[in-house]
């Protein structure tokens, strides 16, 4: 079964996800950083990690909430994982 993640709930996110998701998006670490106001080194120490990254909850919800932003939607369950975020329809 697969779960969405949804900012209301917030599930922790591994460092896959994290590395997944700034594929889709095709930025830098340098430039999630940037999104996320939080130092490279932290994104980098995130995505050193399979599991949920050893960082402060604020820093973890900065990456996702910037990702999100961009376009990305986390996805939780047995199996993980991330997709891009369906267009909403135009009116």
């Amino acid at each position: 079964m697969v779960e969405k993640v949804s900012r209301g709930q917030k599930q922790k996110i591994t460092g896959t996800q994290i590395r997944a998701a700034r594929a889709i998006v095709r930025w830098s670490a340098n430039e999630l950083a940037e999104q996320a106001q939080i130092g490279v080194m932290t994104v980098r120490r995130a995505e050193a990690a399979d599991d949920v990254p050893p960082l402060i909850p604020n820093n973890l919800d900065a990456i996702q909430n910037a990702l999100e932003e961009a376009g990305v939607e986390f996805i939780g369950g047995e199996l993980p994982g991330v997709r891009p975020r369906k267009a909403r329809a135009k009116r």
